[in-house]
C-alpha cells in the first residue's frame, strides 16, 4: 500500500476521500485489512505528511479511527473528543488539516451506544464534563420527548448533523473552501456492535 505524498494527496477529491474511507471500513468489517509495512510508513513520513481527510471521532476506545477505516501512518488526522463536538481548538485542528495540510475532507463521526451522549441525555453534571455536555444538548432539545435507548440513537445522530452545522458556522475557512468544491464536510455513525461506518 502506497504512503501517502503531496503529489498523491492532490490528486485526491473529495469523493475520492470518502470512498478511500468506505473502501477502508469494509476491509475492517470484513478483516481483510491491507497489510502495511508500519515501520517504513514511519520512515517515508517523517520528512511530511499529506493525510487525504480529517475525521472527528468520539474518545471512546470502540472506535480507533485508524482501524475502522483501516488506513496507515499519515493516511488521515484524527481529532478525538467525548461527543464528537467542536470548539475553537477542534475547530483550527481542521483548518490546519485542509488548509495548511491539503486535506480533501472533514468527517463527523458519532457512534452507537456513545456514553457523552447518553449523559447529556439524562442531564449527568461532573465537574469538566458539564460544559463539554452542554454542547450536546442542542440535539437532546431538537429530539425531545422520552430518552428511550432509540431516543439516545437519534440524539446521537443529530448532534453529528448540529457539529457540522456549527462547523460550517464557526469556521469561515472550512465553508468557504467547501463552497469552492475544495474540501468536503460528511456525518457519519459508528456501529460498536458491528463495525460498520454509515455515511450520513
Amino acid at each position: 500500500m502506497e504512503t501517502l505524498t503531496k503529489e498523491i494527496q492532490e490528486k485526491i477529491s473529495p469523493s475520492e476521500a470518502i470512498e478511500r474511507l468506505k473502501d477502508g471500513n469494509k476491509r475492517y468489517v470484513s478483516q481483510s485489512m491491507l497489510n502495511r509495512n508500519l515501520g517504513e510508513q514511519v520512515k517515508i513520513t517523517s520528512a511530511g505528511q499529506a493525510p487525504f481527510a480529517v475525521v472527528l471521532g468520539c474518545i471512546d476506545s470502540r472506535a480507533p479511527l485508524e482501524l475502522v477505516f483501516d488506513q496507515g501512518v499519515g493516511d488521515i488526522f484524527g481529532a478525538r473528543v467525548a461527543g464528537n463536538i467542536v470548539n475553537e481548538d477542534v475547530l483550527g485542528s481542521m483548518e490546519y488539516s485542509c488548509k495548511v495540510a491539503g486535506s480533501k475532507l472533514v468527517v463527523v463521526m458519532g457512534h452507537t451506544k456513545c456514553g457523552a451522549v447518553t449523559a447529556a441525555c439524562q442531564g449527568v453534571e461532573l465537574g469538566n464534563i458539564t460544559p463539554l455536555l452542554e454542547k450536546i444538548k442542542p440535539a437532546v432539545n431538537a429530539i425531545g420527548g422520552e430518552m428511550t435507548p432509540d431516543n439516545i440513537e437519534t440524539v446521537a445522530i443529530k448532534n453529528v448533523a448540529l457539529t457540522i452545522e456549527r462547523i460550517r458556522k464557526e469556521s469561515s475557512i472550512l465553508n468557504d473552501m467547501e463552497q469552492n468544491g475544495e474540501i468536503k464536510i460528511v456525518g457519519a455513525s459508528y456501529s460498536v456492535e458491528t463495525g460498520e461506518v454509515t455515511f450520513l
